[in-house]
């Protein structure tokens, strides 16, 4: 079990720039990956085989320019991260509850 983080910083001067980084956005979306900030986008992986199939999958939809940075993370490293909002400490992160098969 692991964690996928994908940052990036794209141009977004031009119109065309500002499109293809909102579809970038919208492709990671697409993928299962939520915002953590406008940048930054998490997404929880069974294992690596699974991480390494969608970092393929960022990176054939990779626009022109810019920078694209993709980490992985265990869920113990996700725990402990520490987050402020305002100011004031956050609660501290949830790994997702784990699906039970019968």
């Amino acid at each position: 079990m692991m964690w996928m983080m994908v940052m990036f910083d794209l141009p977004v001067v031009e119109d065309l720039e500002r499109k293809a980084a909102t579809a970038f956005r919208h492709t990671l979306l697409d993928l299962g990956f939520e915002m953590a900030q406008f940048s930054v986008y998490l997404r929880f992986c069974g294992g690596k085989d699974q991480a390494e199939t969608l970092t393929r999958r960022v990176e054939s939809s990779l626009p022109d320019g810019g920078k694209v940075d993709v980490l992985y993370f265990t869920d113990k490293q996700y725990e402990s991260i520490i987050s402020f909002q305002q100011g004031i400490p956050c609660e501290p992160r949830k790994n997702p509850d784990q699906f039970c098969l019968f």
